[in-house]
């Protein structure tokens, strides 16, 4: 399993619905949210980049606004959760990207700006 964090930026503020979640509002700035692929972590990158996508994922509700952009992706070989735990931050969605989540994380979304 390849774990990879998307360092995302959010140009304004925005308020959205993220599925069962619902309504949020996401302030401006830098975002890293955390994620991992048993296989195919090419293909699951390159979802992530694209804005024409079925929604699946949290992440999904974001990333195919056409204002937001993914800035970089980082790889670790360390599990998804221990990468998600080492990373500071401010939670800014309890549950968001962790409903599978085996450690308990409060959320695998971090705003980091």
């Amino acid at each position: 399993m390849i774990t990879y964090q998307l360092l995302i930026h959010l140009p304004k503020p925005i308020s959205l619905n993220v599925g069962k979640i619902g309504f949020i509002d996401f302030p401006k700035g830098h975002y890293l949210y955390t994620g991992s692929a048993k296989k195919n972590m090419k293909s699951r990158i390159k979802r992530h980049f694209s804005k024409n996508k079925k929604l699946h994922w949290h992440i999904d509700y974001l990333t195919i606004l056409p204002q937001v952009q993914i800035e970089d992706v980082l790889y670790f070989s360390e599990d998804e959760c221990s990468v998600n735990q080492k990373t500071a931050g401010i939670i800014p969605v309890p549950g968001f990207g962790a409903s599978d989540c085996s450690q308990h994380c409060i959320s695998h979304l971090k705003f980091i700006e």
